[in-house]
């Protein structure tokens, strides 16, 4: 899309230097940490899978397993790894095994560290490979069925039960759709485990499963094969369990995640370090997955006045796309947020919103961003929403935006209804049909409203960018500086579950996945004063 308002050129590259800095020290500080949710996702991706007797989940029961005899400094793959060495055994067969009190890990003999890394190795290209495997099954299929033209037309299904969600899912695909996204559960970003198998009782949502992520996908492949159009398949990996819900959704085919690296931080009050850790493996997974992400900027203007915090969005997409290039996630996959949220009563409030989504549209060329309808000005007037909703879809076409997520008239009264999304979609694709290349033919008056909004809202964030990055990222949002929510640094959920690394720490599907997709390898971990070397630390447990 060729420029259509006259941005400075200077101050957008001011504004990602900045946040390219931000980004930079908070990755250093997440090279020397892992979580207890990192350390599950390297357990699934060596193929661990399944509950023990209580129905805990063995990734959690062998991670707690190490972590409660202090060895969880050095990840928890060099401890399986070892055991299934010694045992001769699969890493799966040593979860059940501990998960059934039949060997303790502490008490068996270390091979080489040598011997380890190779087996390491030799599991994480088995994993990548199967992750591999799936996204070239994807790009197959999108040459042989084809797929919808952007912007996607996205929907969601809420019902609490998988098997209705697939029903309604293949009905939405039948119906238009190209992106259907099944809402989580209340409440799940906030339990650290990741529920096992079929889920049909979830409230305001369905429970994020591996097993339901297949049940989805196959319904949504039934419907793409009928249709000849590939439809894409979106969950939630934000929360507690981030990287463990970006690789079964890897492993499952989903095409589209909700990932943010602040949104669980500001809305879930997860604790900031947690997240920024959990983001950056998450991410790896995702890029490597070809999986597009999801950012969550919209939902600061449900917190926040979207005219005044406008540039708080802006800002915001910045360092989620600094974050992203990290992580080794393109621009191809960067769904970065953003929303149609000013209230309809203000005057020219239509031409603010056209200057907030061309000019992240022009800021974010190659990204498909991710444009969210009206929500917080919705009244349950359904004739003034549909309105509404008419006039956001308007905006994206206009403005090129990637994806759709579409409004329904009955957002502030219920979870839709099949025909809610009915007409949602009908009212989507008149608009973008009669207004396919709105774009092309108009251009926007040098000078005019919308230039001069969009201006002052990149100079806004460039300000802001500015001092996020002279206090750094934990300071702006122990301060409130997005969306108005103040959170501390040591506060929130999670934070029992941060490590740091020691010596010794590995991980060998982020050493795997940081050499397929060309990342520079992390520098060695400093490690804890108090660590006292693996070898001396098993001594003691058997002394003891």
């Amino acid at each position: 899309m060729k420029p259509k308002l006259r941005l400075d050129e200077k101050e957008i590259t001011k504004a990602r230097q900045a946040a390219k800095r931000i980004a930079a020290e908070v990755d250093d500080f997440i090279a020397e940490r892992t979580t207890v949710a990192v350390e599950r996702t390297v357990l699934r991706l060596m193929g661990i899978d399944g509950v023990d007797a209580d129905g805990v989940p063995l990734p959690n029961v062998l991670v707690d397993h190490v972590q409660e005899r202090e060895g969880l400094d050095c990840g928890v793959a060099p401890w399986v790894i070892n055991a299934s060495l010694q045992l001769r055994v699969s890493p799966q067969t040593v979860a059940e095994q501990v998960a059934t009190a039949t060997i303790d890990l502490a008490t068996l003999p270390w091979a080489e560290e040598e011997v380890i890394r190779t087996q390491g190795k030799s599991l994480a290209t088995t994993g990548l490979d199967r992750i591999e495997v799936r996204r070239r099954e994807r790009e197959r299929l999108l040459r042989e069925w084809g797929e919808g033209r952007q912007p996607y037309l996205y929907v969601i299904v809420a019902t609490g039960d998988i098997r209705e969600d697939a029903i309604q899912g293949r009905a939405a695909a039948r119906q238009g759709a190209d992106i259907v996204a099944v809402i989580r559960s209340t409440g799940q970003s906030l339990i650290d485990y990741v529920p096992f198998g079929e889920t049909r009782e979830g409230f305001g949502g369905t429970y994020a499963t591996q097993q339901n992520f297949r049940m989805m996908r196959a319904a949504l492949d039934e419907v793409g094969r009928e249709e000849g159009r590939y439809i894409r398949l979106c969950n939630y990996c934000s929360g507690l369990c981030m990287p463990e819900i970006a690789a079964m959704g890897a492993l499952e085919r989903l095409d589209v995640m909700l990932n943010d690296a602040l949104y669980g931080i500001l809305f879930r009050d997860i604790n900031m370090q947690r997240t920024l850790i959990d983001q950056s493996f998450s991410r790896m997974i995702n890029g490597y997955a070809g999986i597009m992400i999801n950012t969550g900027e919209d939902n600061y203007l449900t917190t926040a006045d979207a005219v005044e915090a406008a540039h708080t969005v802006l800002a915001s997409q910045f360092i989620n796309e600094q974050f992203a290039l990290l992580a080794g996630l393109p621009p191809a996959q960067m769904g970065l947020g953003h929303a149609f949220e000013m209230d309809p009563g203000l005057e020219d409030g239509f031409l603010l919103e056209l200057a907030q989504a061309q000019m992240a549209r022009q800021i974010f060329p190659e990204a498909p961003l991710k444009y969210m309808p009206p929500t917080k000005h919705m009244t349950g007037n359904i004739f003034k929403g549909h309105i509404q909703d008419a006039m956001f879809n308007l905006a994206g076409i206009w403005t090129g935006q990637g994806v759709q997520l579409l409004g329904m008239m009955t957002e502030a009264m219920h979870t839709p209804h099949i025909h809610d999304r009915q007409l949602a979609l009908e009212n989507a694709r008149y608009i973008f049909n009669n207004a396919r290349h709105l774009g092309d033919e108009i251009q926007f008056r040098p000078g005019g409203r919308v230039e001069r909004r969009a201006q002052e809202v990149l100079a806004k964030a460039v300000t802001m960018l500015e001092e996020v990055e002279r206090i750094g990222l934990f300071q702006a949002l122990e301060r409130g500086m997005l969306a108005d929510v103040k959170r501390g640094l040591t506060s929130g959920k999670g934070l029992g579950g941060v490590v740091k690394k020691g010596d010794r720490y590995y991980n060998p599907f982020e050493t795997e996945m940081r050499r397929r997709l060309d990342l520079p390898q992390r520098k060695e971990a400093s490690g804890n004063e108090s660590d006292t070397g693996l070898e001396a630390r098993q001594t003691l447990w058997r002394h003891s």
